[in-house]
């Protein structure tokens, strides 16, 4: 089902840019202050391409988007970027260590960069778990027109408890490119060019369904991008039917997924004790007193959590262990499965932030009196200083993000965080350069 293709990648010249000057984390992730950094860095840093600054007088013919075009056209002519003579798929491993994991463990997560097809979701290959928004797509399309150039992979999962796609890839040499990021993981490219390893790798993700990990708009991006190209030339063939991707197998134990927690912030007339009497309807509510230590926090957190839905509210006054009663009496859960009724960022939504403190979906939605936050002692931190109130959430399990997407119903946004991210720049695949059919590996 899933087809997947090897492609001539697009890639920084190691004698021309020290290549940890020059890649970033996905646009999504860059700051303001990030942004700064990545320019300051480099000349040739990838963020002038992905995300640009706004100038002065910017307007149809001079923007953003014709600036990123006008830097891959000079790069490439400048040999800053250069394009691989073969087409390849490439074995990518990171390492590193969780954060808040006190035993400071490496973890590896192994996957592999290829090109896949563009597929409808109907057609069932494909499967999203987050909503998306408008405005995010508009801007990547319109990145998308200029430059005709992928420089994000869209991190996919698919099933292969075996591993034997891992074992496909397995390299014992030397990298072909290794880089550390600005979080200390440690990331390796392996280019894999050789016709029957990307064969075998392509007939063992012939049965494979894919769900989105992160990419949900770069994925629609070019799925619109597609159709519009469909629409100006016909025909279904051409560097615009497949985007970039990396295939992680959701079976091996490197896959981590962090919690994203939530602050609440702005609401007038709130009151702790008058939260915590609504919470009683759905939730058996234990007072923890003062949250002196985070990490005990969290390990009374996990703990509840395996037991059923378990989150902590902190609050001026302390921190309040919330754990669903038996029989929770739904108040807007209209539309919702059994299976999304049972997650607990579901529940908190739901139960907490709408029906108990008044936030309407748009206010979720459009982040209005809600920050979303990964450190769990800036959460905490946030609530003496103007914060109403804050939830420390365990993080969604794999096999919810599984059965929910392949159900075909999406998660509460900020559900997931993958950690960690799949950096830009390693490779770009540039669309006119997608291959003919004729290519080892590359029929269509």
């Amino acid at each position: 089902m899933a087809r997947v293709f090897p492609f001539r990648g697009l890639r920084y010249n190691p004698s021309k840019v020290k290549l940890a000057e020059v890649v970033t984390q996905p646009y999504d992730k860059i700051s303001p202050e990030m942004q700064d950094r990545y320019y300051a860095a480099s000349p040739h840093n990838l963020v002038r391409v992905i995300l640009g600054r706004p100038q002065a007088g910017d307007g149809k013919s001079e923007n953003v988007y014709t600036r990123a075009a006008a830097c891959v056209q000079q790069w490439r002519a400048q040999g800053i970027l250069t394009l691989e003579t073969e087409p390849s798929i490439y074995s990518y491993t990171q390492t590193f260590q969780i954060p808040g994991d006190p035993s400071g463990a490496l973890v590896e997560r192994r996957g592999f960069i290829g090109l896949g097809q563009v597929e409808d979701y109907e057609q069932k290959v494909v499967f999203r778990h987050e909503q998306t928004l408008s405005k995010p797509k508009a801007d990547r399309l319109n990145l998308l027109r200029a430059t005709e150039t992928h420089f994000g992979q869209i991190f996919m999962l698919y099933s292969d408890p075996g591993l034997e796609i891992d074992g496909a890839l397995n390299q014992s040499g030397p990298p072909t490119t290794e880089v550390c990021d600005e979080y200390g993981v440690l990331h390796r490219l392996w280019q894999v060019s050789g016709s029957a390893v990307i064969e075998q790798v392509q007939a063992k993700m012939a049965d494979k369904k894919l769900i989105i990990a992160d990419g949900h708009h770069r994925y629609e991006t070019a799925l619109s991008y597609r159709d519009e190209i469909r629409k100006a030339r016909g025909g279904t063939y051409g560097g615009h039917e497949r985007v970039m991707m990396t295939f992680v197998n959701m079976d091996t134990p490197g896959l981590v997924v962090l919690p994203t927690h939530r602050v609440v912030f702005g609401l007038e007339d709130f009151s702790i004790f008058g939260m915590v009497a609504k919470l009683q309807l759905n939730f058996e509510v234990e007072d923890l007193g003062p949250l002196s230590e985070t990490e005990g926090t969290l390990e009374r957190l996990c703990r509840a959590g395996t037991e059923g839905t378990a989150f902590v509210a902190v609050t001026s006054h302390g921190g309040f262990l919330l754990r669903s009663r038996p029989r929770i009496q739904w108040d807007g859960g209209v539309g919702l499965s059994e299976q999304q009724r049972a997650l607990d960022v579901v529940r908190l939504h739901k139960l907490v932030l709408e029906s108990v403190l008044g936030l309407s979906e748009e206010d979720i939605r459009d982040q209005k009196h809600l920050k979303y936050v990964r450190d769990p002692g800036e959460a905490i931190n946030l609530v003496p200083q103007n914060a109403n109130v804050a939830f420390l959430m365990n993080p969604v399990r794999i096999d919810q993000v599984r059965d929910v997407a392949f159900s075909g119903e999406v998660l509460p946004q900020k559900s997931t965080d993958f950690y960690p991210k799949l950096l830009s720049g390693l490779v770009a695949y540039a669309l006119q350069e997608a291959p003919q059919p004729a290519e080892v590996g590359g029929r269509a």
